[in-house]
């Protein structure tokens, strides 16, 4: 979502947050029935519709459908956002949109289920990869989400989490999205109060506290990490130099004992070693 001012946010129940992972649950399903059916000459509306069947499957339902976001004039009308090789996220499904032998996919949903909402991004790259370059993209992109989510501690800083993100990215020559951050999540996908950018300095920024739900989301290309609008949709980002991007995204919550991952497809997913600074 576009970077907003800070107000004040909410802090989750054990119950919300019970609910909480049942979202995550079937956006965890449906985004692994996704990538498993994200073959060439696939449609991206096809995955999409696919989407809804798996969430529906839950007992949830999409929370982009018919969503109009805070920095939207209209409403998205799919279930979820696929995007394609130099479009970093938000790209809209199309019946005439087909998936290629190489193609580097990112596929993000966010799902409601009894009220409460997940939102939880993976990139995959298609068949053959088409250079060792987007697969070193792939890979460093979702370690720095690992890497971020493990300083998602109760009394570190979103300072700490953010600049988890981009240390690791530009370690490795890549460039972060700026323009755009991770958001709060609750009773909405994206809740008004904190912003999670892709960069910062550690020590700096709001407190973790216990009850926060935050999306982490790093966005990297292979370039410098602008980003633009395309010209046809009022949703899709490109990267502006039109170089590769890769997007991943889990719905944390913060607990006492560490980092909760609400989109995790199983609670063995969780990183270990978190701990505060």
């Amino acid at each position: 979502m576009s970077r907003d001012r800070m107000v004040k946010f909410t802090l989750k129940s054990t119950e919300d947050l019970a609910k909480m992972r049942e979202a995550g649950k079937a956006v965890a399903a449906a985004l692994k029935a996704m990538k498993d059916a994200a073959q060439p000459g696939v449609s991206t509306l096809d995955l999409d519709v696919l989407a809804g069947e798996i969430l529906a499957g839950f007992g949830a339902v999409s929370a982009l459908k018919n969503y109009q976001p805070p920095f939207s004039d209209i409403r998205y009308l799919h279930n979820s956002c696929i995007s394609i090789n130099n479009e970093v996220l938000h790209g809209v499904p199309k019946a005439d949109r087909f998936i290629r032998d190489g193609d580097v996919v990112k596929l993000d949903i966010a799902a409601t289920f009894d009220g409460w909402c997940a939102d939880s991004a993976i990139t995959t790259i298609v068949g053959t990869p088409k250079s060792p370059k987007a697969e070193k993209l792939v890979s460093v992109t979702r370690a720095s989400l690992y890497n971020a989510i493990r300083k998602a501690v109760y009394g570190n800083t979103m300072g700490d989490v953010s600049h988890a993100i981009q240390s690791h990215v530009e370690k490795n020559g890549f460039g972060v999205v700026r323009d755009l951050v991770g958001h709060g999540i609750g009773q909405t996908p994206h809740e008004e109060g904190l912003d999670v950018p892709c960069y910062g300095r550690a020590k700096l920024g709001p407190k973790l506290v216990v009850g926060m739900t935050f999306c982490i989301e790093p966005m990297v290309t292979t370039g410098r990490g602008t980003v633009a609008h395309t010209g046809d949709d009022p949703w899709t980002i490109i990267s502006a130099d039109r170089t590769l991007g890769a997007h991943f995204e889990h719905t944390v919550a913060i607990l006492e004992d560490g980092p909760f991952i609400i989109t995790a497809a199983e609670r063995s997913d969780e990183p270990a070693a978190a701990t505060a600074d």
